[in-house]
């Protein structure tokens, strides 16, 4: 890959014995080792001048776009763009040369490369920069994403509601090292230029965006990268020849790891670094979701794929582990599954909705209708009777569908979060007579209410909530209870608290419902022959937790249910306004 442009001799990248990798200029790794990261990188990695010219590529390049090295050396990096960008990319590049900064991979750009097919392909590119004789080089990091884009698209179709979401993927860093020798020989040229490439190889350990760790077969760490001090916490020297990779992987995930490889191998595998080289062994170590956890304690979502590295003879030497962070993918998923559990919430409840809608309407439709046609087939004076229970079914009808329409609107209202209470001093033994008088037309035959209050009179509620609360528990009570049955209300207004309830005689709630009474459109069991929307009790129990209220309900079926309502006496306090 180098032909002229390196020399021939090999030389120590860091010099002296302290065992530090790329603190200070290299020691201990050879320009070769750093040559065949370069060229074995399973990344596209590219070095150009200030001009634009190309002066350096490594293999995967060659796989990425079709060119080989020698067709691109020298040519313009807008060769690998597709025509329409290539004006746009020129104004870009001399911008990014006028204000030379690192970028780091995955910030949401969407990009494109151009093969040598004229195919085009969806790419991520990580920049850096660095100068050497007073020559400005850019390192571009080029990663083709058409497997992202393509799961993304498919994530679309599934849900056109749903904001396409970043997939991120990563392709293995590290190819094979299976032909570093043959690749030796082409890098050991022209002593002259050594330390250029040196440097080049240098500004690639050092810049990389990713976390890279090289291990001996034992695990022991050997290669500790910049981006794995930034994201790990822990310094270099810290942990080579000191640690293994366990330092910072969760011990609870490599012991799901090791349970699942022993069942599958059908051997014990005891958790810890030998679980990690297994896979890798097997080929099962690619795209590893996993947690890395930092010096601090704190942890985060990484993608990791290991490498076993094999000497000529096949044999594993060490492992080349590399991290890519992914905590912004793994939010963005959540979000995903969120957003898709919350789409079909809703699909089930319009659902829900419309079929309990239709029937409920039909009802009271039904009515008017028959009652408004019998009206006027009663036109003398001795029919009045029968024109009167009419116009009372008209008017019961009437009520039914007004009430129905209430409770959509203010569980509309919410579920929008667009409902508070307005508090007022007000006078709540007169609003609960008002409330009587106005259910009386529904009472059965022989039924009736009774009322006690005790205490002062002045409340500090929402009058509206209230009222809603009272009207819907007292048409409950009325509905589900016989005829000649007694309702009883209460409300005893105490220092701390005020307490208000309904009491009725009726079909009662069976136990194994009564969890389940202030879900949205919940109806219990034994009332599926009654007309009802399943909403009041949800809207009732939202209002008195809206007023800081709580609700207690007690039910034997067959023997009544009594609803119980405990409000906060606090909210007395003038202090407590309208929001």
């Amino acid at each position: 890959m180098y032909r002229d442009f390196l020399p021939k001799a090999e030389v120590t990248l860091l010099s002296g014995n302290s065992g530090v990798i790329f603190d200070m200029p290299f020691t201990t790794l050879t320009s070769k080792a750093f040559q065949e990261l370069f060229n074995y990188a399973s990344i596209g990695i590219l070095i150009s001048n200030s001009n634009g010219e190309i002066q350096m590529v490594n293999k995967f390049i060659e796989h990425q776009f079709g060119y080989s090295e020698s067709e691109l050396v020298g040519l313009k990096v807008e060769m690998l763009i597709p025509p329409r960008y290539k004006e746009k990319h020129v104004h870009h590049r001399e911008r990014y040369n006028g204000d030379p900064h690192s970028r780091p991979m995955g910030l949401g750009m969407e990009l494109s490369g151009l093969k040598k097919n004229g195919i085009e392909f969806p790419v991520e590119v990580s920049l850096g920069h660095y100068t050497i004789d007073n020559e400005n080089y850019s390192l571009a990091f080029i990663s083709d994403i058409t497997q992202r884009k393509e799961t993304e698209q498919a994530i679309k179709q599934l849900n056109a509601h749903l904001e396409e979401k970043v997939k991120e993927g990563t392709q293995s860093l590290a190819f094979t090292v299976e032909q570093l020798s043959a690749q030796i020989k082409e890098t050991e040229r022209k002593d002259a230029e050594l330390e250029r490439v040196n440097t080049f190889l240098n500004n690639i350990w050092n810049h990389a965006g990713a976390i890279i760790i090289v291990c001996d077969k034992n695990g022991l760490i050997q290669f500790f990268n910049p981006a794995a001090e930034k994201a790990l916490g822990y310094n270099a020297p810290d942990v080579v020849n000191t640690h293994t990779p366990e330092l910072f992987l969760s011990i609870d995930e490599l012991s799901d790891m090791a349970s699942r490889l022993s069942v599958e191998l059908g051997k014990n595998i005891e958790p810890g670094f030998g679980v990690l080289a297994r896979l890798a062994e097997l080929n099962q170590s690619k795209d590893l979701d996993l947690h890395y956890v930092r010096k601090d304690g704190t942890t985060f979502f990484v993608s990791l794929d290991i490498t076993p590295l094999k000497d000529v003879h096949g044999s594993i030497t060490s492992y080349l582990g590399i991290a890519i962070d992914i905590s912004e993918k793994k939010i963005a998923e959540a979000e995903l599954r969120a957003a898709l559990e919350k789409e079909k919430e809703l699909n089930e409840l319009k659902s829900r909705f419309v079929s309990m809608a239709s029937h409920e309407f039909r009802t009271p439709l039904s009515a008017v209708l028959s009652s408004a046609y019998l009206v006027s087939r009663y036109t003398t004076a001795e029919e009045q009777p029968q024109r009167d229970k009419h116009i009372q079914r008209i008017v019961s009808s009437v009520s039914s569908l007004t009430e129905i329409l209430n409770d959509f609107l203010s569980v509309g209202k919410i579920e929008e979060g667009n409902i508070y209470p307005h508090y007022d001093h007000y006078d709540v033994k007169k609003q609960i007579n008002t409330v009587i008088q106005e259910v009386h037309h529904l009472l059965k035959k022989g039924q009736n209410i009774s009322y006690e209050h005790s205490g002062s009179n002045s409340v500090y509620l929402d009058p509206s909530m209230m009222k809603h609360i009272a009207i819907n528990l007292l048409t409950n009570a009325i509905k589900f209870s016989p005829e000649d049955s007694r309702i009883e209300l209460g409300m005893e207004n105490r220092k701390s608290e005020l307490v208000f309830s309904v009491k009725d005689k009726g079909i009662g709630i069976p136990k194994q419902d009564q969890e389940h009474l202030f879900k949205r459109f919940f109806r219990s069991s034994n009332v599926t022959n009654i007309q009802g929307t399943g909403l009041g009790l949800h809207i009732v129990g939202k209002y008195a937790e809206l007023m800081n209220g709580k609700i207690e309900c007690r039910s034997a079926e067959g023997k009544g249910t009594q609803f119980i309502i405990t409000f906060n006496n606090n909210n007395n306090n003038e202090n407590n306004s309208d929001h």
